[in-house]
């Protein structure tokens, strides 16, 4: 049975034949779910929502459930899900509300990852991605192929355009140019050994002055040059050994 028997499924829903429910799913009424399409177990579906062929959903999501709008009052408002769709563990996707035309639509093939937000209204085209964390208010535009970042936040109203790509960790608060790569600057710096932290761990005054010179080598020169300067210590104590040995295997540099 393509139900579970621990399944929750409102008789008012219409659930396909071939449609998987897993366990401790949560039907509710006004939900149609398509032909192909699993719910792995402990997914919510409230309605109006309509899902379409061959989605796959991971547990703890929420799908459907009323927008978080103060000034929703019950209204009939909607969610509608195209096809092939992948939404990862916890995701939330809101419904519309009347004031933004009332539906929350996803297009096709697109790929939500974990714990990402759709707000209400959202309009989100086909093959777009959203990557673990990325959370959209309410009323926003992903149109095809776009990609926003893992931990990125888009202000509502705001539009994503097709191709565009949104770095990690980015907040968008206007309009992000179709084709284009966009990111918050990272300007990321170390800001000196950790050197409470190793005193809690039993490091002695004497190791952890010998990282601090080590440190301040790696600080104001390049790698190569720090490399150098570093290795002219034939007997390096294990800490800088181990910082040394950090330096060459790196492969995509280091914060300094």
């Amino acid at each position: 049975m393509p139900i579970h028997q621990a399944a929750i499924v409102d008789s008012a829903a219409r659930v396909h034949s071939s449609a998987i429910v897993g366990p401790f799913c949560v039907i509710g009424p006004e939900v149609e779910i398509g032909e192909g399409c699993e719910l792995i177990s402990h997914v919510a579906v409230q309605g109006p929502t309509k899902i379409g062929a061959r989605n796959r959903i991971f547990p703890f999501s929420a799908i459907g459930f009323e927008p978080q709008d103060v000034t929703f009052k019950g209204q009939h408002v909607s969610l509608e899900i195209g096809d092939s769709n992948i939404i990862r563990e916890s995701v939330t996707i809101s419904r519309g509300t009347e004031k933004g035309g009332g539906v929350t639509r996803i297009g096709s093939h697109t790929f939500i990852m974990a714990y990402a937000h759709v707000g209400h209204d959202c309009q989100i085209a086909d093959h777009a991605m959203l990557i673990n964390n990325a959370t959209l208010a309410g009323h926003v535009i992903i149109e095809e192929h776009a990609v926003v970042g893992a931990m990125s936040a888009v202000h509502q109203f705001c539009r994503v355009g097709a191709h565009a790509y949104i770095g990690g960790g980015t907040i968008v608060t206007q309009d992000v140019l179709p084709y284009a790569k966009t990111s918050a600057r990272r300007d990321a710096t170390t800001f000196g050994i950790n050197a409470i932290g190793l005193e809690r761990r039993g490091f002695s005054k004497e190791r952890i002055t010998a990282l601090q010179r080590a440190y301040k080598i790696i600080k104001r020169k390049n790698t190569t040059q720090a490399l150098e300067e570093l290795k002219q210590d034939a007997h390096p104590t294990e800490d800088v050994a181990l910082l040394i040995k950090f330096l060459e295997q790196s492969e995509r540099g280091v914060i300094r």
